[in-house]
């Protein structure tokens, strides 16, 4: 009988609230690999803590990533079995990931991503949009790009989804409303998993009202229904 293949190199999901939010392979994983790439050892050594997990963890981080890949797939090569995780949620989704993903690939090596949290996903199924057919556009650029990008989605006719800091969600949502129209439905999720999630659904000037005067805070999913 044939061995099965070595995984070099897991994506690992972690919570991105709720602690219990972890799958059980997720945890068997963690526990089994060599070393964990975490992008932020700190935040990650809190959870491995959580869960009774002591390992070897390194900084991965976009701000090292293009440095210390190379480095990585080396030791991979030489056998070791790594995991990597980021703050919250599926790494490679507007995280580290997707660099050291096409190396590995790129080289050989086995890559495999476990299923489990990520925001856009809860956000995106309560929003009562549809769901058959969506784009998730992430953060939208700061400041080069960002008027050709809501350009181009203008005419978009599928839900679509981002994500947004809480000094910028009304900057945000105010553009939307120049792009795309005061009376497109939108809905507005917060705080996904825990104790002070809140989702919010209107009309983009309804809800441009309600956080003019509302205190804004936590991370944001926005998703927008597509164009008619």
């Amino acid at each position: 009988m044939q061995e099965p293949e070595k995984t070099n190199l897991y994506l690992v999901p972690t919570p991105i609230g709720n602690l219990e939010d972890i799958t059980l392979r997720a945890i068997r994983i963690l526990k089994e690999v060599d070393v964990i790439l975490a992008e932020d050892t700190r935040t990650s050594g809190k959870l491995l803590q959580h869960l009774g997990i002591e390992k070897r963890m390194h900084s991965h981080h976009l701000h090292n990533e293009h440095k210390a890949t190379a480095h990585i797939v080396d030791r991979l090569k030489a056998g070791e079995v790594m995991a990597l995780i980021s703050d919250a949620g599926t790494p490679g989704i507007s995280d580290p990931g997707f660099f050291l993903v096409r190396e590995c690939l790129k080289n050989n090596l086995k890559v495999e991503c476990l299923p489990g949290a990520t925001a856009f996903v809860p956000a995106l199924v309560k929003s009562g949009f549809s769901t058959d057919r969506f784009t998730f556009e992430g953060f939208l650029p700061i400041k080069k790009g960002r008027q050709t990008r809501l350009q181009s989605l203008a005419e978009e006719e599928r839900t679509m989804i981002f994500y947004e800091s809480p000094h910028r969600l009304l900057k945000t949502l105010t553009q939307f409303k120049e792009y795309f129209g005061g009376e497109r439905m939108v809905s507005v999720s917060r705080e996904i998993s825990k104790m002070f999630e809140e989702t919010l659904n209107g009309t983009l000037d309804e809800l441009i009202q309600t956080f003019t005067t509302k205190a804004i805070k936590g991370e944001f999913v926005i998703v927008v229904q597509g164009s008619k």
